[in-house]
Order: C-alpha cells, then sequence, then structure tokens
C-alpha cells in the first residue's frame, strides 16, 4: 500500500458550537451532512487512516481553544498525530509567542498556521507588521507556518489571502519556512511562480479535491515542483478515503504521486528542526 502522510486533518468541531460561518461553509460550500462536525472517535479516525495507508496525520490545536481531543489522540497514539498549532494573536505577540515556543517545547508540534481572513475582518495583509513577530519567532524556532492562501470558503473577505502578498514576506523572511495551504484558487499561477523563486515555499492541497486540481499546478509537479506540492485532507470535511484515491488517479509519475503524499510532507514538516 502507497503511504500517505495527511498534514491538515480536524478532530476538535464536535467540542463546541459551531459559529454561523462554519455552519454556511458545511450546508453551502461543501454540501456535507448536518454530522460533519459531531465528535470524532480515535477508532474511526485511525480505521480510516489504515485504510487509505495515511502513516501520520497533524490534527489542529488552537490555543485560543484546546483541543481536548487532539492532545488525547496525541497522548494515545504518539507515533500516528502532532498538532499543528493556530491562535497566535498578532496584536499581543509577546505573551502569546512565549506560549507558542512552551507548546512546541512540550508537545509534538509539526506547524503553527495563520489564515489572513480568519481574523482582524481581514484587514491584515501578510506584509503588515502585525505578522513580523510571528515570521521571526517561527525562523528562530525553525518552525514551519502554515498560511492560508486562496479565496475562503466563507463569506469573509478574501483579498488579502493572495499569494503575492508572501513575496515580500519570504523575501524580507528568507530563513522562514512557510507553506501555502488551502490552494490557492483563483491564483494558482501567482502561487506556482511563487514556488519556484522561493526555496523555503511549498503548497498543500488541504480543502480540495484532487481530481479538482488545475492542470498548471499537476504540470509543475511533474517538472520543476516534485519536492513542493504535500497532500492533506482537511479531514472529516473532505475525507480520506475520498481523497487518496483520487490523487492516485491524477496523471502523476509514480514518483512525483509518492512525494505529493507523503516524502515532501516527510521532509519539510518531519525532518530534523534546524534554526538558522
Amino acid at each position: 500500500m502507497r503511504k500517505v502522510n495527511d498534514c491538515l486533518v480536524n478532530v476538535h468541531f464536535g467540542e463546541w458550537e459551531q459559529p454561523k460561518w462554519m455552519l454556511k461553509v458545511r450546508d453551502d460550500y461543501f454540501k456535507g451532512p448536518s454530522s460533519l462536525y459531531d465528535q470524532v472517535e480515535l477508532t474511526e479516525l485511525l480505521d480510516e487512516m489504515d485504510e487509505q495507508g495515511v502513516e501520520k496525520a497533524v490534527l489542529m490545536y488552537s490555543m485560543a481553544k484546546p483541543s481536548t481531543t487532539a492532545l488525547k489522540f496525541v497522548e494515545d497514539r504518539p507515533e500516528r498525530f502532532s498538532l499543528a498549532v493556530n491562535g497566535v494573536d498578532l496584536l499581543h505577540p509577546v505573551a502569546t509567542l512565549r506560549e507558542l515556543a512552551a507548546l512546541v517545547n512540550d508537545l509534538p508540534v509539526t506547524y503553527t498556521t495563520v489564515g489572513a481572513s480568519f481574523w482582524g475582518d481581514g484587514r491584515y495583509a501578510p506584509t503588515d507588521a502585525v505578522y513580523y513577530p510571528l515570521y521571526y519567532k517561527c525562523a528562530e524556532l525553525g518552525l514551519p507556518l502554515c498560511m492560508n492562501t486562496g479565496l475562503p470558503g466563507p463569506p469573509i473577505p478574501g483579498e488579502v489571502q493572495n499569494p503575492i502578498y508572501l513575496d515580500r514576506v519570504l523575501y524580507r523572511f528568507p530563513e522562514l519556512r512557510l507553506c501555502m495551504i488551502h490552494g490557492a484558487d483563483p491564483w494558482w499561477d501567482t502561487a506556482i511562480r511563487l514556488l519556484i523563486k522561493y526555496e523555503n515555499l511549498r503548497l498543500m492541497t488541504s480543502a480540495w479535491s484532487p481530481k479538482r486540481l488545475p492542470e498548471s499546478l499537476l504540470h509543475f509537479m511533474r517538472t520543476r515542483g516534485k519536492n513542493k506540492v504535500i497532500f492533506g485532507s482537511d479531514w472529516p470535511v473532505l475525507r480520506m478515503r475520498r481523497l487518496v484515491p483520487e490523487a492516485a488517479a491524477l496523471d502523476l509519475p509514480e514518483d512525483v504521486l509518492d512525494n505529493y503524499l507523503y516524502n515532501n510532507a516527510q521532509e519539510f514538516f518531519f525532518g530534523d528542526r534546524v534554526a538558522p
């Protein structure tokens, strides 16, 4: 069976009532069942991972609302799970970045994440100075940072997630290991050009059906971008048992497919963390 790393998985949805915009994402964007945000059982997730060859999954974990489910899964099966930490308070960075550093020291944190559209009413593009302490801290720790790119599904402002903003970020912070997540629609070509330009930049296709990926990205994966694109599901919003077979059916050489599903994440997220 082909090996897979799933770099974006949600197990926290059932822990609290979801906000209205999340319900709209479920109902209007993904057309998901009402059970989509139900509490997740460890055996349910492991069974699907085993079925699809997923060796490891990265679980979302918020500093603002810590997920007891994610922590329990990591504690019970540390060889199968790690954490992606979000919830950094960019307007009050000193205390929150101390907390982030402590979590990285105490827990198996694979990366941290922030979405420009999802806080501050989309007022702060990634070039704004409010992000700079986070960029510096991630570079200092050798911790990858994932940032949402592309128009978001929820009805919130999306212009700040145009990947062109990352051009200036990566110019100013060349040591930063940065990954664009949730694709880059409708700015795929801009994202591809940036991936060519910056050695430390990656793209994760989380929340995207592989069969919906544009041909321009697949061509890039076959040619100059063999080590640049990483698989993620956004489970349970999109199921592994749907996405992994779709990925396997793509018109990609075997080595490129193995890189996409496993090797690129192994190198970028799970390799040795070396601070500059």
